[in-house]
């Protein structure tokens, strides 16, 4: 890999994962527009890896507070809202984590033509602009119930559908239960921590079982630039959207489709 590969693809990634504009669109384009070769397995991992160490290290000291109350819950010594929104997001997860299992194969064969990804971006923009839009909710995330957070939890499983976007899928959501923008945004994030670990397991093993070369300087780059665009992303994104919302980014995501039903309908 060079060093233009790797810095536009670790930037994609930290960027994508947390915007509402679909990670695995732009990363499955990358190499339609380039004659670049596949990054391979253990560059994903690296780049999975700085991405979860980013979201983890903005919300160190929510997740401090969600896991030692949720600590607390298990032990029975009662449950507050911390403890309930850890749960929330175990239950929230849940729905993606089976959908996977079951349908990955299928999908990541059979739905990754650049048609699919226009049709998810264009229709599920629509439906997140629609949210943004008509539901102006001041509930956040600790106001969550447990139907809320399965709800969230199954639309999340949505995001398999290449052009979906798993933050904008979960953000719609939460937006249409009454959720703020903010809030919106930060439940989604908080569940992307389980998703980068399940889907970062997977790509592990499946590094594990190809025994390939490994160029060290190329994952430690794709991890750290992964991981620093990845930091500014969340913080410059919660700043945004309590101004201006999401609009920007569905008007984005049409142009994209567009543009892909353009060159390749």
């Amino acid at each position: 890999m060079d060093w233009l590969q790797i810095v536009l693809l670790a930037v994609i990634q930290g960027l994508t994962e947390f915007l509402p504009i679909s990670s695995s669109a732009h990363l499955i384009l990358v190499p339609v527009f380039t004659d670049w070769p596949d990054q391979g397995l253990a560059f994903d991992v690296a780049l999975h890896l700085g991405s979860l160490a980013a979201v983890v290290l903005y919300f160190r000291h929510e997740l401090s507070g969600m896991i030692t109350s949720w600590c607390r819950s298990v032990a029975g010594r009662g449950t507050d809202d911390e403890a309930r929104l850890a749960w929330w997001v175990i239950l929230a997860t849940l729905p993606v984590g089976l959908a996977g299992l079951a349908f990955k194969d299928t999908i990541e064969v059979a739905m990754r033509s650049p048609l699919v990804l226009a049709g998810g971006l264009i229709g599920f923009g629509l439906l997140l602009g629609y949210a943004d839009w008509r539901h102006r909710g001041s509930r956040n995330e600790y106001h969550l119930s447990w139907q809320d957070a399965l709800w969230i939890g199954l639309a999340q499983a949505l995001a398999l559908i290449p052009g979906t976007s798993r933050s904008g899928i979960t953000m719609t959501a939460a937006l249409l239960l009454g959720l703020n923008r903010e809030a919106s945004a930060r439940f989604s994030f908080l569940l992307s921590i389980p998703v980068i670990v399940l889907a970062g397991g997977l790509e592990t093993l499946g590094l594990i079982e190809a025994s390939t070369p490994v160029d060290w300087t190329a994952l430690v780059a794709g991890t750290l630039l992964s991981g620093i665009s990845a930091y500014l992303c969340i913080h410059f994104f919660l700043v945004f959207i309590k101004r201006i919302g999401m609009q920007p980014f569905v008007i984005y995501r049409l142009l994209l489709g567009i543009a892909l039903l353009w060159l390749f309908g």
